[in-house]
């Protein structure tokens, strides 16, 4: 079963990408996986993985940047943090207003049994209950690609990121 956002998002896909069930896709813990379908047959389809947990105690966006790094090196293979930097406000029009993190890594990995390097860019931010005073959730948005393919998606991953917002009342069902 997939995994669901603590706070309900609203997000639109940029043309070419189309939304694949987390686990048939193997990201059984993201509440939400996009594909760009331009890239199918290159060994490696790049892809945009939404993920979201309650926060305890006072994390901070650097522990929380970490820790990300952390589980990718846990499941995947070796990790270097290219470039990490705090954003306070909407990096784009449109976007929840919130603390966050850009950070962009260079993964190591093995894909259907063959080497490869991949560039991950996420966007990390913390987001306050609406509803319950004090409580506070992480959102990971993550952008995946081989080096090689990584600026022919990016624009679409900084697109993506600029449509997120609160999902109103009507659409929460």
């Amino acid at each position: 079963m997939p995994g669901t956002l603590p706070v309900p998002l609203e997000i639109e896909l940029p043309q070419g990408w189309q939304s694949a069930p987390p686990e048939e896709v193997g990201a059984p813990h993201a509440a939400f996986v996009a594909l760009h379908m331009a890239s199918r047959g290159q060994g490696f389809v790049p892809n945009i993985t939404v993920t979201g947990h309650r926060l305890d105690g006072s994390s901070s966006l650097h522990g929380l940047a970490e820790e990300s790094v952390r589980r990718l090196r846990e499941n995947v293979g070796a990790v270097e943090v290219v470039k990490r930097t705090e954003v306070g406000t909407s990096p784009a029009p449109g976007l929840i207003d919130a603390p966050g993190i850009v950070q962009n890594l260079r993964i190591q990995a093995t894909v259907n049994g063959q080497p490869m390097e991949l560039a991950q860019s996420q966007f990390l931010l913390v987001l306050q209950s609406e509803r319950q005073r004090g409580e506070r959730a992480e959102i990971e948005i993550a952008l995946t690609a081989r080096t090689s393919q990584l600026q022919d998606v990016l624009t679409d991953f900084q697109s993506f990121i600029s449509t997120l917002r609160p999902a109103s009342p009507s659409s929460e069902g």
